[in-house]
């Protein structure tokens, strides 16, 4: 097969959609490019298979771009009695660590502070679930060095870690680890171009009209025309809106939302934090310290009734409740007026229609983050539930499944060890020529990056006040990552947007970004 290279581009992206769009029938079309749809492409197209991927928005538009940034091991299925999915949260979140992205995942410290809040009872079996989640680590096959182990903390080690913390009361606190994600949509972002990389053909701002086993009937968003997209095989990886393409589908989604804060409204947080929610047994609200300035606080876990909007709206009541909790142990509580952005993802759960533990519906927090690959009357493949640490095994187990119901020629899956762009081994990171900001943004393309900016001082120009993101990468996006508005470049290629202040402030950079000449071949 041809394969045309990694880069993204508006040129590319005309050329591909002409030839896709009433042109000859592909292997497998997927259909969304969150996390799992990009992964379904990257999986289908190294088998050898003609690929292409749609959506009707962008890459990450929907639930992948709003997550607590983390591949988490599993933890928490562990103490709700669900080993399998627990077991392998752990083996994905080392193959991204280890292998296909090292560049973008890497060991987060976390502080669970010991306050009068938390019981010497419920220390002690949080510690035990801690040093269980070690267990999953061992049984996973990732290194010590990776992930290294958790402890127990004094007061003055706590304190050293989380300096904002109140010290009244304070027992110490139990140390953990997990993987931090530098960015969910730049994960997301990885695996289209890989996938291209493989000859996928990546098409953003198409919308599908209608799915049956042998294509869709699809618009370009950007033109308004329509027509027809023929495939052996598709695969409905649309998430919360799986249901409004597929007869059958049940998705009870659940809103997750973070606050955005200013760093200095907490001060210095070396580590992040898990904060026990008071009156429940295993949930925290998380602290995520972020490398452009800023700190993430979530997450909510509330059922959403009613059509499914593009972009969730954060209720105050979600905003209170995260104040409320992060306020139980800071020495001086954040304030409203120091929420400078907030933001929620739907989570599309399956909706099984089994009752809760009272005999009711089940609460959405206690609906298993167990992934289904379902196959329609007609043929159509759709795959639902799971969470980002999981979106490699959701993608390979629907591709394995239309590859065997549509009866395709292919091999095995090859993900699990396909590094994806920019990846490579953590010795070679370190000694890329560029700062390490980039490097964990790009990977190895990071000098490419840095080189753009040095050869225009335009480009190395802040894209606005107080930030680290440059011209030069916004331009980059333009021409390898796929970017083809304002949009694209400050809520997903960059997460200027979540601030509004900063995506007012970065606009006329995006203008520079997009006008600019783009590179030749692209």
């Amino acid at each position: 097969m041809n394969r045309p290279g990694s880069s993204l581009s508006a040129a590319r992206r005309s050329r591909e959609l002409a030839a896709t769009v009433g042109g000859p029938a592909v292997d497998v079309l997927v259909v969304g490019l969150g996390a799992t749809g990009a992964g379904a492409a990257l999986d289908a197209a190294a088998r050898g298979l003609r690929v292409a991927a749609i959506d009707a928005h962008d890459l990450a538009f929907g639930t992948s771009r709003w997550s607590s940034k983390l591949v988490h091991g599993g933890l928490r299925y562990l103490a709700s009695g669900q080993v399998d999915v627990a077991h392998e949260s752990a083996v994905e979140r080392g193959v991204l660590m280890e292998r296909t992205a090292p560049h973008l995942v890497r060991a987060q410290p976390f502080v669970l502070p010991l306050t009068p809040l938390v019981s010497r009872g419920r220390a002690a079996l949080t510690l035990a679930g801690f040093r269980a989640g070690d267990g999953l680590r061992l049984a996973a096959r990732t290194a010590r060095a990776t992930l290294p182990p958790p402890r127990r903390l004094s007061p003055v080690e706590t304190r050293h870690l989380a300096p904002a913390l109140r010290t009244g009361g304070l027992r110490g606190g139990l140390l953990s680890w997990d993987g931090g994600l530098t960015d969910d949509a730049r994960l997301v972002t990885a695996l289209a171009r890989t996938a291209a990389g493989h000859g996928a053909r990546i098409l953003t701002r198409v919308r599908a009209l209608g799915l049956t086993a042998t294509g869709a009937r699809v618009r370009d968003e950007l033109t308004g025309e329509e027509g027809e997209i023929r495939a052996r095989a598709v695969v409905n990886a649309s998430g919360v809106w799986a249901g409004g393409l597929v007869d059958g589908i049940r998705v009870r989604p659940s809103r997750g939302t973070h606050l955005v804060l200013r760093a200095e409204a907490i001060g210095p947080l070396p580590a992040g934090l898990h904060i026990p929610v008071p009156g429940e047994s295993n949930r925290f609200v998380l602290v995520l310290p972020q490398d452009d300035g800023r700190v993430y606080v979530g997450l909510t876990d509330e059922p959403v009734t009613g059509p499914v909007p593009d972009v969730p709206e954060v209720p105050e009541a979600d905003i209170g409740f995260l104040l409320d909790v992060l306020g139980s142990v800071l020495d001086t509580p954040v304030r409203r007026a120091d929420v400078v952005g907030a933001f929620a993802g739907l989570r599309p759960l399956l909706d099984t229609g089994r009752p809760g533990r009272d005999g009711g519906r089940a609460r959405t927090s206690d609906i298993s983050r167990r992934h289904a690959v379902l196959t329609s009357p007609d043929g159509v493949v759709t795959v639902v539930g799971g969470k980002l640490t999981t979106y490699r095994r959701m993608a390979q187990d629907a591709v394995d499944t239309a590859v065997r119901v549509r009866g395709l020629a292919a091999g095995p899956s090859r993900t699990t060890a396909l590094p994806l762009v920019g990846a490579a081994r953590p010795e070679v990171l370190a000694a890329l020529r560029a700062p390490a900001r980039l490097v964990r943004r790009y990977g190895t393309e990071a000098p490419a990056v840095r080189a753009l900016a040095e050869a225009d001082p335009r480009l190395a120009e802040r894209a606005h006040p107080g930030g680290q993101v440059t011209v030069a990468e916004l331009l980059w996006a333009v021409r390898h990552e796929g970017a083809l508005d304002a949009a694209d470049l400050l809520d997903r290629r960059t997460r200027i947007g979540l601030v509004e202040a900063d995506r007012t402030a970065a606009l006329p950079a995006t203008e520079t970004a997009l006008t600019s000449t783009p590179t030749p071949g692209n």
